[in-house]
């Protein structure tokens, strides 16, 4: 289980590669879809934003911020960062791609990482994935909040985050070019 897991882990990013050309070929974007997907996707990186900006990686256990309601605020706003693409994208076999991907790497992926924070954190890691979902954000948080938990700009910059959001501008810039040049 955990080669095969790992294979997934590994294969993800080398994947994501020709998945967005294809994808990308596959686009029929339109002014309409580019900013109704573009609004999408920024929802997508606000959630992914404000997750990095409370993520100290393998130093505690997120449980404030986001992570008081999903267990992978990351991985949710991933996939609505993808939403918006799929409707910036305006095409069901871009879209088809894009869910296609995220339903072969996702999954995996999320299990490897809640294996490591069970071995790592134990009994306050098991506490807290009884309490809160694993994707699906529920309304009620988790723990009290003492603001203790606010965001810091310093831990979004340390886990480099703005890579998502510069990858998103080359994105919507790539399909605006396939809508002006290639209809």
């Amino acid at each position: 289980m955990a080669a095969a897991t790992s294979f997934w882990i590994r294969w993800r990013v080398r994947v994501g590669y020709p998945v967005a050309l294809v994808y990308l070929a596959l686009a029929r974007p339109t002014t309409r879809s580019l900013m109704i997907g573009g609004a999408v996707g920024v929802v997508g990186l606000a959630i992914r934003a404000c997750a990095a900006g409370h993520l100290r990686k393998h130093q505690a256990l997120a449980v404030g911020g986001p992570y008081a309601f999903t267990r992978n605020p990351l991985y949710f706003g991933s996939v609505i960062l993808a939403a918006g693409f799929v409707v910036a994208g305006a095409s069901v076999w871009a879209a088809i791609v894009i869910a296609g991907y995220l339903a072969l790497f996702y999954p995996a992926v999320i299990r490897r990482e809640e294996a490591e924070l069970q071995e790592h954190y134990g009994e306050d890691f098991k506490r807290y994935a009884s309490a809160v979902p694993l994707f699906w954000p529920a309304f009620q948080r988790f723990g009290p909040s003492n603001g203790a938990e606010k965001f810091s700009a310093q831990l979004y910059r340390r886990n480099r985050e703005y890579q998502a959001a510069v990858g998103f501008l080359v994105g919507i810039a790539l399909l605006w070019a396939r809508m002006r040049w290639l209809p």
